[in-house]
């Protein structure tokens, strides 16, 4: 019988940290991000290397100071495609990050295969917004936009314990 019990006691234990695990995973860790209304959304011109913000509306994100690629963003934009192309600095190999589900605007598997098949169309939206880190901008047909952070070839390097590639800005202290 105590053997019993003490299987009991593993089992519910492990249960409760499991739902904790998922909890702080999915919901705990993520805040909404309050529009500022002027500069949320921002691509970097191919004139001058630069972010600007372009014309949004609607929009919505959520963030997480745990991770910098936490970070999703959703919105609309009336600029089409063809002026953004020429206009914005492209994103090559943009691969959105899942979100969590309840961020229902947010599908990175509709993003993903709509960047695969040239439907929607990737922007570097700032570059090194941390270090390491792009804010990517994907943009699709009917003007939904989403955003989010990825990890930058720079970043890719370092975090690996490398030292950072011809081409990469210096690494901020500490």
């Amino acid at each position: 019988m105590n053997g019993k019990i003490v299987g009991a006691f593993i089992l519910m234990t492990a249960l409760a940290a499991g739902i904790a695990l998922y909890v702080f995973q999915v919901y705990a860790f993520y805040e909404p991000v309050e529009a500022s209304g002027n500069a949320d959304v921002q691509m970097t011109l191919l004139a001058s290397n630069q972010p600007e913000v372009i014309l949004y509306e609607n929009f919505e994100a959520i963030d997480a100071e745990s991770s910098p690629i936490r970070y999703r963003a959703c919105f609309t934009t009336t600029m089409s495609q063809p002026l953004l192309t020429e206009t914005y600095k492209p994103y090559d190999k943009a691969v959105p990050n899942v979100a969590p589900g309840w961020f229902d605007c947010f599908n990175a598997d509709e993003i993903g295969a709509a960047l695969s098949s040239g439907e929607a169309l990737a922007f570097l939206g700032t570059e090194n917004i941390h270090y390491g880190i792009d804010r990517v901008i994907a943009v699709m047909p009917d003007g939904r936009g989403f955003a989010w952070h990825q990890i930058n070839p720079c970043g890719e390097t370092v975090f690996d314990g490398d030292p950072a590639p011809a081409g990469c800005p210096p690494q901020p202290e500490g």
